[in-house]
């Protein structure tokens, strides 16, 4: 079996391809490396099995090709990281949204089953916590570029259950937090591994606003297997799961710990939001998951503590990010 892996020069997304392949299947990236990087997939390049597109989903004939000889797809191509956001609020709708237009589509034209990443930026502000797949959801102003990428994931989630009612084979992921080896420093979300890259250089590491704000973590091998069990297990589609770790962290008490794996002695340097991303921006104090009905339906639990990924993470770092 061929399965494409849109977004697979990615971080989340180089790793799934290399579970794909351990796993016997052939595979199928198409990515344009606005945000990937060929050498995310720098084990797996040579691989037989491994066939790289680079393009933009939003091309019809790009897409086209990339489907050839599919019978799976994992969707994962997306402009994510706040900056780049911010920079262009008008690209990140277009590709996020007609985006994934096109390769629902296409898989309905095929007959093709599909899983859509998603993130837990679509929960905005949040209301309740832990936050369930069916709560309400509420997203800050239109008048403030930061929401823009969290309303295309919106839509994106809504064009796939619409499709699913058409008898499309469709499930969405909800990552929250994801980190790993092969993080973006840049990314949005991706603070361990800006914290991890400042440690390495023994700068200060950055901690937006008082710190005291939670986030859920969840390592980058338990969130491949959630993914790939949404994509595969019939029961999955037409479903929303969230695929991240119940437990919840401060941002000031994940520095201390990070601090403490590393080893490094470096100072914690607080920066406001609007130093850091400009005036309006708006963050929300708690984001966390109820993850029952990923248990319940995929039988999946994140196994990986998060003192256990971060020492995972800083060894990758310490051998491939030196200097």
């Amino acid at each position: 079996m061929r399965i494409l892996v849109t977004g697979g020069a990615g971080f989340i997304g180089s790793h799934l391809v290399e579970r794909l392949l351990q796993e016997g299947y052939a595979v199928t990236v198409l990515d344009d490396l606005s945000g990937g990087r060929l050498e995310n997939l720098g084990a797996v390049r040579d691989h037989p099995r491994l066939r790289i597109l680079i393009g933009d989903v939003t091309d019809p004939v790009t897409l086209r090709r990339a489907l050839e000889g599919v019978e799976r797809v994992f969707h994962l191509a997306a402009v994510v990281g706040v900056p780049r956001v911010l920079a262009d609020p008008l690209r990140t709708i277009r590709v996020n949204v007609r985006g994934t237009e096109m390769v629902l589509e296409a898989c309905a034209e095929r007959d093709l089953p599909v899983c859509l990443a998603s993130s837990s930026e679509v929960y905005g502000k949040g209301i309740r916590w832990p936050a369930a797949e069916e709560d309400d959801l509420r997203l800050g102003s239109p008048t403030v570029a930061r929401w823009a990428y969290a309303a295309s994931k919106l839509l994106d989630e809504h064009l796939a259950l619409a499709w699913a009612r058409q008898g499309l084979r469709v499930s969405v992921v909800r990552y929250f937090n994801v980190y790993g080896p092969r993080a973006d420093p840049d990314g949005y979300g991706y603070v361990i591994a800006r914290f991890m890259d400042q440690a390495l250089r023994g700068e200060p590491l950055t901690v937006y606003g008082d710190g005291r704000q939670t986030r859920s973590f969840i390592y980058v091998e338990d969130a491949v297997e959630g993914t790939l069990r949404a994509g595969f297990l019939p029961e999955a589609f037409g479903w929303i799961f969230n695929i991240g770790r119940a437990e919840e962290i401060s941002i000031r008490e994940l520095a201390e710990k990070v601090r403490a794996i590393t080893g490094r002695s470096v100072p914690v340097r607080f920066v406001s939001f609007s130093e850091a991303y400009g005036p309006g921006f708006e963050e929300t104090p708690r984001r966390v998951p109820e993850v029952s009905r990923a248990r319940a339906l995929l039988g999946f639990e994140a196994r990986v503590t998060l003192d256990e990924g971060l020492r995972r993470t800083w060894e990758w770092w310490r051998v491939c990010r030196r200097g």
